[in-house]
């Protein structure tokens, strides 16, 4: 069952009076209780909680002493329900039925829940974790994005997550799941060059996208090993989308030098060369070699079957939840951060140039 969040600030429970004083000491303190009587974020307590940076002396004196005061303590995982949450920013991409897969085998392996949820990227408030919270997960595995402010939340609940593929640079302390984006940049493009292609275009993804600049820094180092200048009007960037390839390389392809071949950041993006060649009256590869990066299965069914860097979408997301259920279990991991290894996948679209 898919599950939209609802993005609302926390619920604040307390033991408030008329009188300001301590009143009903039944109730539980949260933590959302403590940053209103402070008059700071939720995130600002929880960097005093867990012995932080990045917080005045006043102000982590007021917190200490209201957490003093209220006797608040930090959850623990005894009333945690046996679920995975798995969140992804948008599900409309094929490569998130791969990670799901990964997810439910690890998961059905220790007769553990999955419950996936969708914040959405475009919402007009800031995403915060309050149903996340409510439902009170084992373990949390969010997809590509988990802000500074999110990471504090779930760790002042004492709930446990993974970051899957990190968009951003996370701190050293986070725990993350990502694969060898740079290598497969530099295979791929190495792979073209050493069919003998000279001019080699590339649609990189958002630059603001951590693992696109990675693929993107991998075809830089392949042209530069090969002796090759990267020509910046060979550089574009593109959503990650079949509509934003094809737009893409629609501009590359009406060059009057146009490109012998073309690394794309993803499969979708490569469909949209595809496409882009056929309007040009292009062969694949007999004009044109195109390689993609991810290895969706639809990699391996369009004609010809595309080249790619097979991203191991599913094992990542399987390591991905055996690193959280062990967070979620109390232990401690064997390692904070895991990248797994990328491999060319050599088919039919690619082929040295014609001479």
């Amino acid at each position: 069952m898919i599950e939209k969040a609802t993005l609302a600030d926390y619920a604040v429970d307390g033991p408030v009076d008329k009188d300001g004083g301590q009143g009903d000491t039944s109730r539980p303190v949260t933590i959302a209780y403590i940053a209103q009587s402070a008059g700071v974020s939720v995130p600002t307590v929880s960097k005093v909680i867990n012995g932080k940076s990045g917080v005045s002396a006043d102000t982590r004196a007021r917190v200490e002493e209201l957490v003093s005061r209220y006797g608040y303590r930090r959850p623990t995982g005894a009333n945690r329900n046996n679920v995975v949450e798995l969140v992804f920013r948008e599900l409309k991409h094929m490569w998130a039925i791969e990670i799901i897969r990964g997810v439910e085998q690890v998961a059905r392996r220790h007769r553990v829940g999955v419950m996936v949820s969708e914040f959405g990227l475009h919402e007009t408030a800031p995403p915060t974790w309050d149903d996340t919270v409510f439902r009170r997960p084992n373990c949390v595995l969010s997809v590509a994005q988990l802000s500074e402010a999110e990471r504090e939340q779930l760790k002042a609940k004492g709930i446990p997550f993974v970051v899957f593929d990190p968009a951003t640079e996370l701190p050293d302390d986070v725990p993350f799941v990502g694969a060898t984006n740079w290598s497969g940049g530099r295979a791929a493009t190495r792979h073209l060059t050493e069919l003998g292609h000279r001019r080699i275009a590339v649609i990189g993804g958002p630059q603001d996208q951590l693992f696109c600049c990675a693929r993107m820094d991998g075809y830089r180092s392949a042209m530069h090993a090969a002796g090759l200048p990267v020509d910046p009007d060979l550089v574009v960037h593109a959503p990650l989308t079949q509509e934003d390839g094809c737009a893409a390389a629609r501009s590359l392809l009406a060059r009057s030098d146009r490109p012998t071949a073309i690394f794309a950041a993803n499969d979708l993006q490569a469909l949209g060369v595809y496409q882009a060649a056929r309007e040009a009256g292009l062969r694949i590869p007999d004009d044109l070699s195109v390689v993609g990066f991810d290895d969706l299965p639809v990699a391996a069914w369009v004609d010809p079957p595309l080249t790619t860097v097979h991203q191991p979408l599913t094992e990542m997301a399987a390591a991905a939840t055996e690193l959280a259920l062990t967070l979620g279990r109390g232990e401690a991991a064997p390692q904070v951060g895991l990248e797994i290894a990328t491999t060319l996948t050599v088919r039919n679209s690619t082929a040295p140039p014609k001479s």
